[in-house]
């Protein structure tokens, strides 16, 4: 199984890691932390130097209640730090649902686009199929307004409504020139889900590998684990830890995480240990 992006052909046999690296003020566990551009650029060259195989940049918080920023504000956190991320020679990722920024981004050498709202913003799904080779991860999200998505989320069927979601998404994109290659699928955990759901998607995550399509999926830090242990976001590395194992041995291709080198680490173990990582 290989991913197909704008400079790399990602090989998904093993397990790969992609590092987040905020560009905000406001993000839930390291907001603000990377906002300097100077300090994000050197979060890349760190979390490539603990064994990153993807940096994800991204501008704009979706924390609810976080604030939106303008379109240029966006553009202006994260272009300096992406043009450095790829001069490092792993496959660099922008973190956005706006064209403008997908365009300006791709430009500049992006190689994924990463989408929360899986290209049904004005002008995104365009901006991705006129490029014809950057990579792409669709993601569901109840809904299509962070703002709004954790209130009440319900579902009759949270597994089968996630399946369809990214089957008619992948089917979109499709039809729109993007190429399968080219497609990974995010069951968008914590996005317009209450704990249920996220552990219902996480046990049936062989069903959304059904799809055909690798997967992606973003466990770090989020506050169900928080639920599950009772631990603040910086208390939750072990919880991450364990639910990345866990996503990869049902199936997940890439795990998205803040802690490259302890997840490196996990998963050289699980390796290692007879376990398919």
């Amino acid at each position: 199984m290989f991913w197909q992006t704008s400079r790399h052909t990602i090989d998904l046999a093993q397990a790969r890691v992609m590092g987040i690296v905020n560009v905000t003020p406001d993000s839930f566990f390291d907001g603000g932390r990377h906002q300097d551009a100077d300090a994000a650029r050197a979060h890349c060259d760190r979390l490539v130097g603990e064994g990153a195989d993807l940096l994800d940049i991204g501008g704009e918080s979706t924390r609810p209640g976080a604030r939106v920023p303008g379109v240029q504000e966006e553009i202006d956190r994260v272009l300096p730090v992406l043009e450095h991320a790829c001069t490092l020679g792993v496959p660099v990722s922008i973190d956005t649902s706006r064209a403008e920024v997908i365009r300006t981004a791709l430009a500049a050498g992006a190689d994924i686009v990463n989408d929360v709202r899986a290209l049904r913003g004005a002008g995104a799904l365009e901006a991705v199929a006129a490029h014809g080779a950057c990579g792409v991860c669709l993601m569901h999200m109840l809904g299509d307004d962070p703002a709004t998505m954790q209130r009440a989320p319900a579902y009759d069927d949270v597994v089968g409504a996630v399946h369809a979601f990214l089957l008619q998404q992948l089917v979109r994109a499709e039809r729109a020139g993007v190429a399968k290659s080219r497609i990974v699928l995010d069951p968008g955990i914590g996005f317009g889900k209450a704990p249920e759901h996220n552990w219902a998607l996480m046990q049936s995550l062989e069903t959304l590998c059904g799809i055909g399509q690798p997967l992606m999926i973003g466990w770090s830090r989020k506050s169900t684990l928080g639920v599950l242990t009772g631990r603040a976001a910086e208390g939750r590395l072990p919880a991450s830890l364990a639910a990345a194992l866990a996503a990869v041995q049902r199936g997940a291709r890439i795990v998205r995480v803040h802690d490259v080198a302890a997840t490196v680490d996990a998963l050289a173990v699980w390796r290692r240990s007879g376990f398919n990582a």
